[in-house]
C-alpha cells in the first residue's frame, strides 16, 4: 500500500472490533508484564545476564563481572534495573549477595534461550 492509498471498507464487523478491544483490555497488565520483560532484555548486556541466570541459577555480580568482562559497578547498574523491573530477585549469604530470575520470568524467557542455544548448537556442528 503506498502513502496516497488508505483502507476502504464498505463494512465494519463491529462484533470483531468490540471482541478484539475485549481482548486486549482483558488482557491489558499482562501486555504491560510482557513488554517490561521484553524492554529489559533488549539491551544485550541484560539478555546475557539473564540468560546466565537461568542456566546457572544464581550469580553474585563479581561473577557476572567476570563473566562478563565488566566492572562490577557497570554489571550492578544492569542489576539494578532488572531489579526494579521485577525480573530479578536477590538472596543474601554473609556479605555477597547472589541473583536469581523471580519465579515465572524463566517460563516467558525460555523461548528466546531456547532459540539462543540452538542457534548456537546448529553453529559448532556444521
Amino acid at each position: 500500500m503506498d502513502k496516497n492509498q488508505s483502507c476502504i471498507r464498505v463494512f465494519a464487523d463491529k462484533v470483531q472490533i468490540n471482541h478484539c478491544r475485549e481482548k486486549l483490555q482483558s488482557a491489558q497488565k499482562t501486555f504491560a508484564e510482557l513488554s517490561n520483560l521484553l524492554a529489559l532484555a533488549g539491551n544485550e548486556v541484560r539478555l546475557k545476564i539473564l540468560f546466565l541466570l537461568a542456566d546457572e541459577g544464581e550469580l553474585c555480580p563479581c561473577d557476572l563481572s567476570d563473566i562478563l568482562g565488566m566492572s562490577i559497578p557497570a554489571v550492578s547498574q544492569h542489576i539494578r534495573k532488572m531489579k526494579d523491573g521485577n525480573l530479578i530477585e536477590a538472596r543474601r549469604s554473609g556479605q555477597t549477595i547472589f541473583y536469581s530470575l523471580k519465579p515465572g520470568q524463566t517460563m516467558l524467557l525460555q523461548p528466546l534461550f531456547k532459540h539462543i542455544i540452538n542457534n548456537n548448537l546448529n553453529k559448532v556442528t556444521v
